[in-house]
């Protein structure tokens, strides 16, 4: 091609992208969609038509909104977003047409708070800087409270915050303290935040108690993330006013079961018994296998105070030392518990097996039972193991069909992901005075097999009608497959060390693959970080009305029926199931979704309270072990510095880049590794080491290590007098957990 036939042509395909970005109908575009737009395909006009649009965003025609990705200033003078507010000053909107973060400098905030609904006016690009915004209106507020310690002085208090979306102080008239004194952790809204004003004003909403308090500390995690601490005292009231009786009448209207051998197996400590498993032969040699659960909504009637409050709650909070249930205590621990020696009303699912495991024949049914036997997971084991005990035949017997059942799923392609739990045993203050790992056994194993079971057969029969009709609205547990680019990244990281994981090809070949990767690096130093990794990869699993199978299980249909005492999910399930068996028609979706999108919403909240929790007690049991020197593996690498990962009790801590004495060291992200510059030492991911315990900030929950030679000196520092006393290595104790599916 001539410089003139060149200059022609370029000429028009610069035509072509201005009409294309006249017309565009998409709120945000990149070179790959512009081109195929006006269908050029070479990689020079790739490259051309990339070139341009960086320059018509240098000339302020287009705005930048993030690397690579643009839009026409013309449309974004003025948008509305939510409000992103941080303590780093790094605030930002997520404007609704594109999703995309835009800068906002504080003096630009109007004082806007973490979710708020906002418009903003948005600047042309700048050469060399990130686009910005500056609010203009605030819509809508979002409700919210900050958790922090008070200060207060003659004639003012202040709310000191750790918070990671407020950088200042909240300043309390004192007539607003309701009570509250110097070093009360307390609860606090802002009530105003005047234009000209450095700090928010606030009002306490509670005092949780003394700071470093147990209870106080707990309550504040739960506050933290707006789950509640405290039961409504008019829905325990409404819980004492349920008859707990069974008539004669609802006797016979259910199938009795009372008769046929029964029993639960649950945590030593558990009070809530939602299951119950019933063993019986059949007179053709098979075995009916019955999973017997808590018939909540028997006693939970629809929009009853009490189901508002469970319904808003979603689920119970399982926290280091205590359990914040969604129902009430007389409710979860008394009338609907399965406990042992008493008649029950249960939501049931009895499976005809063979003797080879397979399931012939269910049904479901409401039923009344009556267990046998209360076992905890440890008595059940003991059986397994010696084949002696309490109803030795039937647990034997269940523990041989779980595990073929076991066996066939992962053959199926599902994903296994048995990592040790760390939990504290707790003197009587709430101080952590001891660290255990709770190691899934067959015990456990048995339980959640059959429970899986029961969820798959409920979910199937409803979502997939033997009369081949439309399946009737229905709430599923999906768990949709992973983030091609994750499992990629993922994949690459295994293979440095070693480790082949499939990134393509059907589901059940790369969930086996993942599998023997899972298997192979069991005891070694990188077993931690991959299997974290590798849950990571994954998508989380959801609550949604819109089934698409449970990927990490490979299941194509998947629900929650067997906890409703701890899951809203499982009410709705229950309620759901029984219109549906009695030829009630399908309900509405929409109302359903949003009960579903709420429950999934406090189901994460719960699970980052639990965390919040663990690191809590991590950072306290430490606090009383600064200056003692562990073994360790680091488990994660940023360009602040190593997080390192204990090997005695699985708490882990940052080792501050600042705090690498020996080198000045570069974060190479690829590699997951820090390089020093004049020695060309790596700490990698997975890298045994060993550190000293050097800061404990409990009000931060923040642990500080500092790594240390084998003769526990600071690399890189001068040799010390004294040496820090070694750490003897304690024996962990060893306790069962309860599923979580």
């Amino acid at each position: 091609m001539t410089r003139t036939a060149k200059k022609k042509h370029e000429s028009g395909l610069r035509e072509l992208i201005d009409k294309y970005i006249s017309t565009a109908t998409a709120a945000t575009f990149n070179y790959k969609q512009v081109a195929a737009a006006i269908g050029e395909t070479s990689n020079a006009h790739h490259r051309a038509i990339a070139l341009y649009l960086a320059e018509l965003a240098f000339d302020g025609v287009l705005l930048e909104v993030s690397p690579g990705r643009f839009k026409p200033v013309q449309r974004t003078l003025e948008a509305t977003g939510t409000f992103v507010r941080r303590s780093n000053g790094k605030n930002s909107v997520i404007t609704d047409d594109d999703g995309e973060p835009i800068f906002i400098a504080e003096r630009n905030s109007m004082h806007a708070l973490n979710g708020d609904r906002v418009v903003v006016s948005v600047a042309a690009k700048v050469r060399g800087r990130e686009p910005e915004a500056k609010v203009t209106e605030i819509l809508e507020r979002k409700p919210q409270t900050f958790i922090g310690t008070l200060r207060v002085d003659k004639h003012v208090g202040t709310l000191v915050t750790d918070s990671k979306f407020l950088a200042t102080d909240i300043v309390i008239p004192r007539n607003k303290l309701r009570g509250g004194l110097t070093g009360d952790k307390a609860v606090v809204r802002i009530t105003e935040w005047p234009e000209n004003a450095q700090s928010p004003y606030g009002e306490v909403v509670d005092v949780l108690g003394r700071s470093g308090e147990n209870n106080a500390e707990i309550h504040a995690i739960l506050a933290e993330y707006g789950l509640p601490y405290k039961y409504p005292v008019a829905v325990e009231k409404a819980a004492e006013k349920i008859d707990a009786g069974i008539t004669p009448e609802e006797v016979a209207a259910r199938e009795d079961l009372r008769g046929v051998p029964t029993f639960t197996i649950d945590p030593r400590d558990a009070k809530d018994f939602d299951d119950a498993l019933s063993v019986r032969a059949l007179p053709n040699g098979n075995y009916e296998i019955g999973v017997h659960i808590a018939d909540v909504t028997h006693y939970v009637k629809p929009d009853s105070i009490i189901d508002r409050e469970a319904r808003e709650r979603a689920t119970s909070v399982y926290l280091v030392d205590r359990v914040v249930p969604m129902l009430p205590e007389r409710l979860c621990n008394g009338i609907c518990s399965l406990r042992p020696d008493e008649d029950k009303l249960a939501f049931s699912v009895l499976f005809e097996m063979d003797a080879k495991g397979r399931v012939l024949a269910s049904r479901i049914a409401r039923t009344v039972i009556r267990s046998c036997r209360r076992f905890a997971y440890e008595e059940a084991q003991e059986v397994i193991e010696t084949g002696h005990g309490d109803y030795a035949d039937e647990i034997l017997l269940l523990d041989r069909l779980a595990k073929i059942l076991r066996k066939e799923r992962y053959a199926a392609g599902s994903v296994e992901f048995d990592r040790a739990e760390v939990r504290f045993e707790i003197d009587e203050k709430g101080h952590p005075v001891s660290v255990y790992f709770k190691e899934s056994k067959d015990a456990n194993k048995l339980i959640e097999e059959f429970m899986l079971l029961a969820n798959k057969t409920v979910a199937t029969v409803v979502g997939r009608p033997e009369s081949k009709r439309k399946p009737k609205a229905f709430v599923y547990r999906v768990h949709d497959t992973p983030d091609p680019d994750r499992l990629s990244d993922f994949a690459k990281l295994a293979r440095t060390f070693g480790y082949k994981v499939k990134t393509e090809g059907a589901a059940a070949d790369i969930n086996k693959s993942i599998n023997r990767m899972l298997a192979d690096v069991q005891g070694k130093g990188e077993e931690n970080f991959l299997s974290t990794l590798a849950i990571r990869s994954m998508a989380k699993a959801i609550y949604t009305t819109t089934n698409i199978g449970h990927y990490g299980l490979g299941f194509d249909y998947y629900t929650h029926f067997t906890s409703p005492i701890r899951r809203y999910p499982d009410m709705m399930v229950h309620r759901l199931l029984a219109r549906y068996l009695a030829g009630g028609r399908s309900v509405a979706t929409d109302k359903l979704e949003q009960e579903c999108k709420h429950s999934s919403d406090m189901e994460q909240l719960a699970a980052n309270a639990e965390r919040s929790s663990i690191k809590y007690k991590q950072v306290e049991y430490m606090k009383d072990h600064l200056g003692e020197v562990y073994a360790g593996v680091i488990s994660g690498v940023t360009e602040w510095g190593l997080y390192v990962e204990l090997d005695d009790n699985k708490c882990e801590g940052l080792v501050p880049v600042r705090d690498l004495a020996d080198d000045f060291y570069d974060f190479d992200e690829k590699n997951y590794c820090l390089v020093g510059h004049r020695h060309g030492h790596r700490y990698r991911l997975g890298d045994a080491v060993r550190v000293q315990v050097a800061r404990c900030d409990l009000p931060k929950k923040q642990l500080d290590f500092v790594i240390v030679d084998e003769n526990g000196d600071r690399v890189g520092a001068p040799l010390r007098k004294s040496q820090p006393k070694p750490h003897k290595p304690s024996k962990n104790k060893k306790q069962t957990t309860k599923r979580k599916k």
